[in-house]
């Protein structure tokens, strides 16, 4: 399986200027080629669309300049839009389908990923990026030359596991710059005393998960992960957003101004990431299934009175991350219906009380007289879906009905 590692590192003078030139060469390449593509009939072939935009558009005055840069990362950014062109035909088509790992008995069920639009010009103002392949950069030692940039020292916290096939040069929107390495590894995995290999060991068999905004994820065992505070940064970004927008387009403290809020923004993805990775390694390492519920945040963004505090939360990026590390260790992720009951059933009896107001954080049972928590209730039910565990095994047929306990 494919990994990506991604370290900061700082250049010279010298080599802003001829990153600055290579950005700018490949953002062009991408612009042109994408303008060829809107006014043709039929989309073009990536070597036709190689040749236009790069070999002829070398001996034209207008474009001369591109020969001051490698060809490789402008040959890598007219591919990336060939396959960015083919997403948006196979989410038009159908095609472009996930597959959830398991869903309720344990049967896999298929889920559409988001549609994907057609491929938009690239502006100056935004991210960055130049992708060198093998035969354009190589490794030194601590350090990685790239073809007509020069050598540049990443600050490594940890060795790469193998030999990268690839190395893309990403400067963001607050001036940072990063290189990001593709690498192969292997899951991992252990051997027992027969020599036949098997997965690697965890305390617990399985572990459900639910998600929410004051506490980001309530464990089925009754742990608890409170997310970081964002909102400081996020009134500082709005308040600066306000300011933006009275400021006159092309001057420089409206650039100052713009560099400020991307900072903002850099400083609350950066907190919400490590805490989303020391969570997720933690839940990985720890348990063998891992159990998540399939949540329609592109429909709970719609209400306005959340719509921040859910995007801020990064449940799907805790998702992604969930993913990868289990396929890395040998976990089994799981992800359920977002249709389940988890939070309308007893997790201990299997009643079924119904629909409550969020505004109820606890819920007494009557008929096994239970008090529960309303998220740590949804975790264990959660946990027992996913499992293969059906709500009806324990249900009891009553008349009576369960009330909410006062906070």
């Amino acid at each position: 399986m494919k990994a990506r590692y991604q370290f900061r590192f700082y250049p010279t003078d010298q080599q802003q200027q001829l990153l600055a030139k290579l950005f700018g060469c490949v953002r062009v390449a991408w612009n042109d080629a994408l303008a060829i593509c809107k006014q043709s009939e039929k989309l073009p072939k990536n070597s036709e669309l190689q040749k236009l935009v790069i070999t002829q558009a070398k001996k034209t005055d207008e474009r001369s300049w591109l020969s001051d840069v490698s060809v490789t990362p402008l040959q890598q950014s007219v591919a990336d839009l060939g396959v960015a062109y083919k997403n948006f035909f196979d989410s038009l088509k159908g095609k472009r389908k996930g597959t959830a790992v398991a869903t309720t008995g344990g049967t896999p069920a298929t889920r559409c990923l988001k549609k994907v639009g057609t491929p938009r010009f690239k502006r100056k103002t935004s991210k960055q990026s130049a992708r060198f392949t093998l035969n354009s950069f190589s490794i030194k030692g601590d350090e990685i030359y790239l073809a007509k940039i020069g050598n540049v020292k990443p600050l490594k916290s940890r060795q790469l596991p193998s030999a990268p096939s690839s190395v893309t040069v990403i400067k963001d929107c607050a001036n940072r710059y990063f290189l990001s390495f593709v690498v192969e590894i292997e899951p991992i995995q252990s051997v027992s005393a027969s020599g036949s290999e098997v997965r690697a060991s965890a305390k617990n068999q399985s572990i459900g998960i639910d998600l929410g905004i004051k506490t980001f994820a309530v464990m089925s065992n009754g742990e608890k992960a409170v997310s970081p505070n964002y909102s400081n940064k996020d009134r500082k970004v709005r308040k600066l957003q306000r300011k933006l927008a009275r400021q006159q387009k092309g001057s420089k403290r409206r650039e100052i101004t713009r560099l400020r809020i991307a900072k903002q923004h850099n400083q609350i993805a950066d907190t919400r990431k490590d805490f989303l990775h020391k969570l997720s390694t933690k839940v990985v390492s720890e348990n063998q299934a891992i159990i998540l519920e399939d949540l329609n945040v592109s429909g709970m963004v719609k209400n306005r009175k959340l719509a921040r505090a859910i995007s801020l939360q990064g449940w799907r990026e805790f998702r992604v991350f969930c993913e990868a590390k289990s396929e890395k260790l040998n976990r089994d992720f799981r992800v359920i219906s977002r249709w389940e009951p988890t939070s309308q059933t007893c997790s201990c009896c299997g009643y079924r009380w119904g629909k409550i107001d969020l505004s109820v954080r606890s819920v007494l049972c009557l008929n096994c007289n239970t008090e529960h928590d309303r998220d740590e209730n949804a975790a264990k039910n959660i946990n027992k879906v996913g499992i293969g565990h059906c709500h009806d095994s324990k249900r009891t047929r009553i008349d009576h009905k369960t009330t909410s306990v006062a906070s």
